[in-house]
């Protein structure tokens, strides 16, 4: 079986100090395909060093998280902007809207959302959308900017049944991770509704680690209890959920 995390901070400090043995678990577990997403400039190089390590393994995306839309964000969009001419990325993000610690950045963070977009059409690249009590916010600008162009992934999914179909009629993915295994997570509920070539994995680790390591740091290789779930989910073989989300993230990222 190989399994995809398409959204994976392995570069993150949290891994410091036992990245590599990390990676080894993960590899374990059957993980083949990391997707890595930026944060803002002060990763990239770490970014970089990690892909470098893992070079047919990793693969990483460029852009601005909405809660780094600071004072100095369209220095940080003019990177976002270079690295996309002059590396080799496969993805705009994470970028979207974040509501849930700033309210006050609100119109900046639109503005690089809509100027990220632009950018992943410009590259013909699809992009991997950050969103947190803010749905409207961001199906406005996606409604502004859909069209064939427009494609990608909407990160930890964890709205309701009909924003899930809002987004897949965005031709989105739904990225499900570690709050499907939640007893409050709410989208196990109506999860098997949905077509299950809408799926993605994914583990946003280090954050939000699964069912039974809730709490604690998250790492690529507990992506294994969130398929787990979704076959229970969906009732298909562990086998076949490991088979059909590698295939979408094929169809989003190209690779």
């Amino acid at each position: 079986m190989i399994f995809t995390d398409t959204h994976t901070h392995i570069y993150s400090e949290a891994f410091e100090e036992d990245q590599a043995t990390m990676m080894q678990r993960a590899f374990a577990n059957g993980l083949a395909r990391f997707f890595v997403p930026a944060i803002d400039a002060s990763y990239t190089a770490e970014m970089k060093r990690v892909k470098e390590a893992y070079p047919d393994k990793v693969f990483l995306m460029a852009g601005l998280h909405p809660t780094h839309v600071k004072e100095n964000y369209k220095a940080e969009l003019n990177h976002v902007a270079t690295e996309l001419n002059t590396y080799n990325y496969v993805a705009v993000g994470e970028i979207g809207i974040d509501l849930y610690w700033d309210k006050s950045t609100l119109g900046i963070q639109q503005e690089a959302f809509r100027y990220q977009i632009q950018l992943a059409k410009k590259h013909n690249l699809p992009i991997v959308i950050h969103c947190r009590d803010a749905f409207d916010a961001v199906f406005e600008i996606l409604e502004e900017e859909k069209g064939e162009d427009l494609y990608g992934i909407f990160h930890c999914f964890t709205g309701t049944h009909e924003q899930a179909l809002k987004a897949i009629g965005y031709n989105l993915k739904l990225g499900i991770g570690g709050v499907v295994t939640f007893k409050n997570g709410k989208i196990d509920k109506f999860l098997g509704q949905i077509d299950l070539k809408h799926i993605v994995l994914e583990t946003d680790a280090p954050y939000l680690a699964p069912t039974p390591f809730r709490g604690k740091r998250n790492e690529p290789s507990y992506l294994i209890k969130v398929a787990e779930k979704l076959a229970e989910i969906y009732d298909l073989p562990l086998s076949e959920i490991a088979l059909r989300t590698t295939a979408n993230s094929k169809q989003v990222f190209g690779i």
